[in-house]
């Protein structure tokens, strides 16, 4: 075979009623406030608008029962946003359960499907 394979994941959180919670688009997110010290900015960079972060962030807000952002209005020195604790450990948390699984799938990856490489031998 030419072309290698490789196995994607995504990894989304849903709550009981099947609304979207968190998932790798508010992980960005919320990463991207941490380096930029702005929602504004943080949505900018992922050419996402501004209301649809809010709408992001708020709709984790309600799910999880806490703040995700603490926010500052502009002034002398403009405003910003920085991540909550909570924030920051429902992300680290997100961050290292989707290493643990991708490992996990990877392995199981090419035990189920390392074969591959050799079908056109077998021809």
């Amino acid at each position: 075979m030419d072309r290698e394979l490789h196995l994607k994941l995504t990894i989304r959180l849903y709550t009981d009623d099947n609304q979207r919670c968190f998932g790798p688009g508010i992980a960005t997110l919320l990463e991207r406030v941490q380096e930029r010290r702005s929602l504004r900015a943080a949505a900018s960079s992922m050419e996402m608008a501004y209301s649809k972060a809010w709408r992001i962030i708020r709709t984790a807000e309600e799910v999880f029962g806490c703040k995700m952002l603490r926010s500052t209005t502009g002034g002398r020195h403009g405003g910003g946003a920085v991540l909550t604790p909570e924030a920051e450990r429902l992300l680290a948390a997100y961050r290292a359960y989707q290493t643990d699984v991708d490992r996990y799938a990877r392995e199981r990856f090419e035990a189920s499907f390392g074969f591959y490489r050799t079908l056109d031998e077998e021809l």
